[in-house]
């Protein structure tokens, strides 16, 4: 029998603080307290939490966002930083592993990111949303693929997506090769209706079963308060109410505790690692049960740089007309066929491809 390994999860969904810069932190410091004195050692956060989600980006035309997007930007999170510091610190005193969804800033841009803090208060992960969602790439810049990564903390190998992130099945797959057993999944709540939560409990669901993993999902909550200041034509407050589902889910599709619709609180559940194992025995997506000869995932998982070295020797420009020509027998998404390309190094080239016969 495989050796049975608890981990106590909590998933956190609370209304943030539109009105002051801090207050969100606040909240998020206090929540992890309160998890922390249940016994939670895996703690999970909404979507882009602090300072909060653009529910504004969702129910006002582009030419009336310009003041609450600037506001988002003067609020938004340095990482590292001083909310960084204070996570980390909480992370340590409280020897929890801690995931927490925030709008960082870096410059002149803002990026939809998950952040993943060791009980030892270190940064693990540092990831941004590949894509952002419809009215959300008015906000956010893209992520890139070097945040589809699972990290060992203190309670296992993690990984983690935001909202829709999860109904793209290649970067889903990508974080299941990694063999992660616990998965944070982060949607931002109170938006879209009924139908938003009822999609979401089949996603993530799913992705347990699929991943053979746990599932910690956390969304964000907004009080009735919130919702008519967000929206201030009433007719279109129903688009801010609805759409939350915290839940814990198990890598047998099971709920671990009722999950949470409407109002704040904090989930609490139990997680025995060893299900992971007796999942995998039957079903194991990225081992026995794979075909990689048939169906393969390549990974573009370099940093996105934005300053690129001119080529000057001719050694380096004799090695860029091996690549291109090694390139054109790669397969690519209009078709063609042959093997994964591969590196000087003799390493599966980590680009995506669908491959035709």
């Amino acid at each position: 029998m495989t050796e049975s390994r608890i981990v106590r999860a909590a998933a956190v969904q609370i209304a943030p603080d539109l009105d002051r810069p801090d207050g969100t932190l606040e909240r998020v410091l206090n929540a992890v307290d309160e998890a922390a004195a249940k016994g939670a050692r895996f703690i999970v956060f909404p979507e882009t939490f602090v300072p909060y989600y653009p529910y504004f980006s969702f129910v006002l035309p582009p030419a009336l966002q310009g003041a609450e997007h600037l506001k988002l930007y003067e609020r938004a999170v340095a990482v590292p930083g001083p909310v960084t510091q204070a996570v980390a610190a909480a992370a340590r005193r409280h020897h929890a592993v801690i995931v927490l969804g925030v709008n960082e800033r870096d410059h002149g841009s803002l990026y939809n990111t998950q952040l993943i803090f060791d009980a030892d208060g270190s940064l693990k992960l540092k990831r941004r949303k590949i894509t952002p969602t419809y009215h959300e790439r008015m906000i956010w810049g893209q992520g890139d693929g070097a945040g589809l990564d699972v990290v060992e903390t203190a309670v296992g190998r993690v990984g983690a997506l935001a909202c829709w992130e999860h109904y793209n099945p290649l970067a889903r797959y990508a974080l299941m090769a990694r063999h992660e057993e616990i998965h944070a999944a982060q949607f931002p709540g109170s938006l879209v209706g009924q139908i938003f939560a009822d999609q979401m409990e089949v996603t993530i669901r799913h992705h347990a079963l699929e991943a053979a993993c746990f599932v910690v999902n956390a969304t964000g909550w907004l009080t009735d308060a919130q919702v008519a200041q967000v929206c201030p034509e009433e007719r279109l407050r129903g688009a801010c109410r609805g759409g939350n589902c915290t839940a814990i889910v198990s890598p047998e599709g099971k709920h671990l505790a009722e999950p949470l619709g409407d109002g704040e609180g904090i989930l609490i559940a139990d997680m025995d690692l060893a299900l992971v194992t007796k999942r995998k025995r039957m079903m194991d997506s990225v081992g026995h049960y794979a075909r990689p000869e048939l169906l393969s995932l390549l990974h573009d998982d370099r940093p996105a740089s934005f300053v690129h070295q001119p080529i000057r020797s001719k050694t380096a420009i004799r090695s860029l007309d091996h690549e291109q020509h090694a390139a054109s027998d790669e397969p690519s998404l209009s078709g063609g066929h042959g093997g994964l390309g591969r590196d000087a190094d003799g390493t599966t080239d980590q680009r995506v491809a669908v491959l035709r016969r």
